[in-house]
């Protein structure tokens, strides 16, 4: 029998009742046991999924360079990173029966990407593909041609590329934003579009390592919500072969509420690369008050992992310290259980046990424990009171000035937030002063609506008028009733500028009268100074053709192919900005 977790509150809730039921206990999720024939010891998850039904997509033998829930800036790993020995062009297979229900051709991302849809329930994708079938290859030409488009987000019919069990669909590459060459490989719910750990289908990557713990952090909460003014500290680990202890043992003397975090990765058998851990567990006398489980999540998910680890810490020292608490307004599907979001509270005089046990997807499993000492007395505490304006996380939340206004809806603030704001000087070239809009060490999920009123008029250019962030670049935006109006993504300091300067674009290897005879493609570069290109189109003889946008390289080029015959013709570009600044480069040629 299947056993559901029990939900979380995602209340705020400060009670120091920490200590869950044995009935809770032993409902709250489900253990598997033995339940991958290679893994011999328990993992957590929640359902059991088909085993020996997807087979490999690659003829190499199983080596990853990324691990499923692996943490990366901005979103957990949707995938398994399969290595392909530094090279490109490795067959790719389905790893079932199906059809072909998606092409994506993109700019970054997986660059160019295929979706097989599997009568079982589940859809295998398979990113950085280098070149496709023919047929497949001709389809997506047609597609860009007929929409006049290089991205290309297609939905493919069931009865036009039906695939069986080991059909070579492609060859793997090292397209879009792919730091190596590698097949980045996910199987996701067809329905829900959530992404599951394909080690849970038992594609599993050799593994007798446990996972190495390399210190903790200590969060003194002490009812406040949690900031970068959250008083913490963090101690260094020693240990090996899954058993770890404090670099310099202690008993940790702590009060009030109080919440843990832990510096972890994992390298498997098949490979150095340190990934990411699969279940973290944390215990307080032998009783779990807190599970994170990288089972499976759906997308509009995967930016909360900045409420998962330590955001400030992350950002100022790029160490990922992965909280063992649960801010409230976090709603991923990584935590199966806890008690009181995990926070613990120490104010009965005791010395308590606190466990981190630690597995790998294949059960290797490392644990460390700590002695702490409460003490009543010195855990009364009154919560901090609030410098700014308090926002609560699941409302509503409006801010003006006579030059600014800040409106944030629900869902994008994962814990309660005393919201500062100050301004300072204009800088060279802005129509504002700059506006403090808090500051960048709290994580937004999603976006925030952002009105700044110009100190200049922009006159006949407040078409021209955009929103700029320090460290961020331009957020676009337009003139309203007097305001800038924007979506920030996250808080920082904005201003107002203009951008009346078109993109510039630089030929690499053809100017008026050139010979591209012996030329196999026109290649370009451009750039933008402000709002960023949001167009190109390039034309021969004044026909669409394909221009292509490479994300590694940042050329731009059109490769010439049997539709242009030999004899004189003309190319040109047009290369438009957000602010629909327009560029154009023309030129003869003759082929």
């Amino acid at each position: 029998m299947l056993l559901s977790p029990k939900k979380k509150n995602p209340e705020r809730n400060n009670s120091p009742q920490f200590l869950p039921s044995k009935k809770f206990l032993a409902t709250a999720f489900l253990v598997i046991a033995g339940f991958f024939s290679s893994y011999s010891q328990d993992i957590i998850q929640s359902k059991i999924y088909p085993q020996n039904y997807f087979r490999y997509p690659l003829d190499l033998a199983p080596s990853t360079a990324g691990s499923f829930g692996e943490l990366r800036a901005s979103h957990f790993h949707s995938g398994l990173d399969f290595k392909t020995n530094q090279r490109t062009g490795y067959p790719v297979h389905a790893v079932a029966d199906g059809y072909i229900s998606r092409l994506k051709i993109q700019y970054g991302g997986f660059g160019q990407a295929i979706y097989i849809t599997h009568p079982n329930g589940y859809t295998s994708v398979y990113g950085h593909i280098e070149s496709f079938t023919p047929e497949v290859a001709d389809y997506i030409r047609k597609y860009q041609y007929d929409n006049k488009t290089y991205e290309s987000d297609i939905e493919v019919p069931p009865a036009m590329f039906p695939v069986t069990k080991g059909d070579v669909i492609a060859h793997s590459g090292n397209e879009g934003a792919s730091a190596g060459p590698h097949l980045h490989f996910e199987l996701r719910d067809t329905k829900t579009e959530e992404t599951i750990n394909p080690q849970l289908f038992g594609l599993t990557i050799p593994d007798k390592i446990p996972p190495s713990i390399t210190g903790i952090g200590i969060y003194h909460l002490d009812g406040n919500p949690f900031s970068e003014k959250t008083p913490h500290e963090f101690l260094t680990v020693s240990g090996s072969a899954g058993s770890y202890h404090l670099q310099k043992p202690q008993v940790l003397h702590l009060s009030g509420n109080t919440g843990f975090a832990i510096a972890v990765t994992d390298v498997n058998s098949a490979s150095p690369n340190h990934n990411g851990i699969y279940s973290l567990e944390l215990k307080l006398d032998g009783n779990t008050v807190y599970t994170f489980t990288v089972e499976r999540f759906a997308f509009d998910q995967t930016h909360a992992i900045n409420a998962y680890v330590d955001y400030p810490t992350y950002l100022k020292t790029r160490r990922w310290m992965q909280k063992c608490f649960i801010l409230p307004g976090s709603r991923i599907t990584l935590y199966p259980q806890s008690v009181n979001r995990g926070i613990m509270a120490f104010n009965d005089d005791l010395v308590h046990d606190v466990q981190y046990v630690v597995k790998d997807i294949a059960g290797n499993t490392s644990t460390l424990k700590l002695k702490v000492q409460s003490s009543r007395k010195e855990g009364i505490n009154t919560p901090d009171k609030p410098e700014g304006t308090f926002f609560h996380y699941n409302t509503i939340n409006e801010f003006s000035t006579d030059r600014v206004k800040v409106r944030i809806e629900p869902g994008n603030l994962y814990d309660d937030l005393d919201f500062v704001y100050s301004t300072s000087p204009a800088k060279p070239g802005a129509l504002s002063a700059t506006h403090s809009i808090h500051n960048k060490y709290t994580p937004v999920h999603d976006g925030y609506d952002l009105w700044i009123k110009p100190d200049t008029d922009p006159g006949r250019y407040a078409d021209k008028a955009l929103i700029v962030g320090t460290g961020i670049g331009s957020i676009g935006g337009n003139y309203q009733d007097g305001y800038v109006k924007a979506t920030a993504h996250a808080f920082g300091d904005y201003y107002i500028k203009l951008d009346t300067v078109p993109p510039v674009i630089r030929p690499l290897n053809i100017k008026d009268g050139s010979n591209m005879h012996a030329v196999r493609a026109i290649k370009f570069r451009m750039s933008d100074n402000l709002s960023g290109i949001k167009s190109y189109e390039g034309k021969i003889d004044g026909k669409w053709v394909l221009m292509e946008l490479g994300y590694k390289t940042k050329i731009l080029s059109y490769t010439f192919n049997n539709d242009i015959a030999p004899g004189n013709h003309t190319f040109e570009l047009t290369v438009t900005d957000y602010k629909d600044n327009v560029s154009t480069f023309r030129a003869a040629f003759s082929k």
